[in-house]
């Protein structure tokens, strides 16, 4: 058996080598001036090359190759664009060219069979979502509406490490933030998606002070099961042999978490349907404000046709998952940030005591106002851009970047992390330094940041996403003094997969601003 497993794998292999020399002969036939690329091996092409964090080995060979180099990754031509200049090309000179998304195996239940608002191709389906999100998600007017919301639960978090600490030796709480940062996330999303509240309660009726919320601990668990399994992780998205054998049971563990995560979302929409039905039933509705999920179902009843359950599991699932891990992986890396720099960590308390005082807490109106930390955010999001490849793009048709002939079908990786470090274009492009920021963003068509992406792809949910992360990371600042465990710098160290995270989350100790004890008393 298992000499007939390697004669079938070297055939395959000797098929596919014949294919790329064909492939590779037609395309120079054809005058075509192609990227540079690195030397491929057979059958793997490039793949021998893909180490984790992924954006840092493309940045290496970029230095090798130029801005703009190829890459033969398995069965898949792929474009790596390392450049602002090239980047902006990409997405907006070349906009529409690369709208599409790739369809990726291992992805496909992940994303409704790539119907999903992220994964679907430019058209008629995806404008369709579109317009949904933005006018019922995260128009501005609905997420003006949640910064109520979004307070509330940022108070609830500050309450809980108030009372955590006021119990601890010497008035200062351990903390892993990451958790508490997720529960947050969660919790607004909760909230505004369905109008349930997270539980979390000890058997005395208490809020709990240790651990994540019965929901996030469900929803974290899924997520921890599918982001290891997606993306370059995954060889069998691109050397399909593989998935005849599956030896490792990937599409099994896959389709396993997303049961899951779609049975979580599900119960929601089947609670909102049921809460609906009873309002209607004893006339209490009164025109009270409804959840996102219970207008996408009102309007299910007059347009059955447009508002179908799919759709409405597709939105839900996709800002559950773009709205949880990367809202509170950004200000997990930004207090590890100013955890490093403690300088900056004051001067951003000194200028919310300066605007707020310590007779309240930041409001979301306030914002605005708070120059410093709106540039400790941007900064944050240039050096740990949640998404350091963004999403994958595919080309629609043949195209040119940065003098280069791109054919059609090729996947395009546009390395924010680069463009966002080029030290051609940024001062002391690795050093955290949020001043850069104070006097306002400089657009000349060489300095751009781009940490949601940029053209009609660009993320939908940016505003929502930057409203949580101010506030959260406002009240952090204001109502708690902060030091690093036992003195010992905040590992900064990258992991791999889609997102950017941390290798170690972050633990740091917590203790209530003497200050503050005022406006914390009054959570309770």
């Amino acid at each position: 058996m298992v000499n007939a497993y390697v004669v079938v794998i070297l055939s395959l292999s000797f098929l596919f080598l014949i294919h790329c020399l064909l492939f590779r002969r037609r395309g120079r036939s054809n005058g075509a001036q192609l990227p540079p690329s690195p030397p491929a091996i057979p059958f793997f092409g490039h793949l021998h090359l893909i180490e984790n964090p992924l954006h840092a080995a493309l940045s290496q060979l970029a230095e090798r190759h130029g801005p703009v180099f190829s890459l033969r990754l398995g069965s898949r031509s792929a474009v790596v664009v390392s450049s602002p200049e090239c980047a902006r090309e990409c997405l907006t000179e070349n906009d529409v060219c690369f709208a599409n998304r790739p369809r990726f195996p291992s992805q496909l239940p992940v994303s409704f069979d790539g119907t999903s608002l992220g994964n679907s191709n430019f058209g008629p389906h995806w404008r369709s979502l579109r317009r949904i999100a933005s006018v019922h998600f995260l128009s501005a007017q609905r997420v003006g509406g949640m910064s109520g919301v979004i307070s509330d639960e940022v108070r609830a978090m500050a309450r809980r490490m108030y009372r955590a600490a006021s119990v601890s030796p010497g008035g200062a709480a351990r903390v892993q933030l990451k958790r508490r940062l997720f529960e947050l996330s969660l919790s607004v999303l909760m909230e505004a998606v369905a109008q349930t509240k997270t539980t979390r309660q000890e058997a005395d009726g208490t809020d709990a002070d240790t651990d994540m919320s019965v929901e996030a601990q469900e929803y974290k668990h899924v997520l921890d099961e599918l982001n290891p399994l997606l993306g370059a992780a995954n060889l069998w998205d691109y050397l399909p042999a593989l998935r005849w054998f599956d030896v490792f049971g990937t599409k099994r563990k896959i389709m396993t978490a997303v049961n899951k995560r779609n049975a979580f979302v599900r119960r929601l929409i089947d609670t909102e349907r049921q809460r609906l039905d009873d309002d209607d039933d004893d006339g209490s509705s009164n025109g009270a404000k409804k959840s996102m999920i219970s207008e996408l179902l009102t309007l299910q009843k007059t347009e059955p046709e447009v508002y179908t359950d799919t759709v409405i599991m597709t939105l839900c699932t996709s800002l559950f998952t773009a709205g949880t891990d990367s809202t509170s992986t950004t200000i997990e890396w930004a207090m590890s940030l100013l955890l490093n720099h403690p300088k900056i960590l004051k001067k951003a308390q000194a200028e919310i005591d300066s605007y707020v005082g310590n007779s309240r807490l930041i409001a979301a109106e306030d914002m605005p106002h708070l120059i410093y930390l709106q540039c400790i955010i941007s900064e944050t999001l240039r050096l740990y851009p949640v998404l350091p490849l963004l999403i994958p793009h595919e080309s629609s048709g043949d195209c040119r970047v940065g003098g280069y002939d791109v054919p059609s079908g090729t996947m395009l990786l546009v390395n924010i992390v680069a463009v966002h470090r080029d030290p051609s274009v940024w001062k002391d492009a690795e050093t955290f330094r949020p001043e850069r920021f104070e006097d306002g963003m400089r657009d000349d068509g060489l300095l751009v940041m781009m940490p949601f992406g940029m053209g009609r792809r660009k993320c939908p949910g940016e505003t929502l996403g930057l409203r949580v992360v101010g506030l959260a990371l406002g009240t952090l600042i204001h109502c708690f003094d902060w030091e690093r465990v036992d003195g010992v710098d905040v590992s900064m160290a990258e992991g791999g997969g889609l997102s950017m995270s941390k290798v170690v989350p972050l633990e740091a100790m917590c203790k209530p601003r003497d200050t503050m004890g005022d406006a914390l008393g009054k959570l309770f």
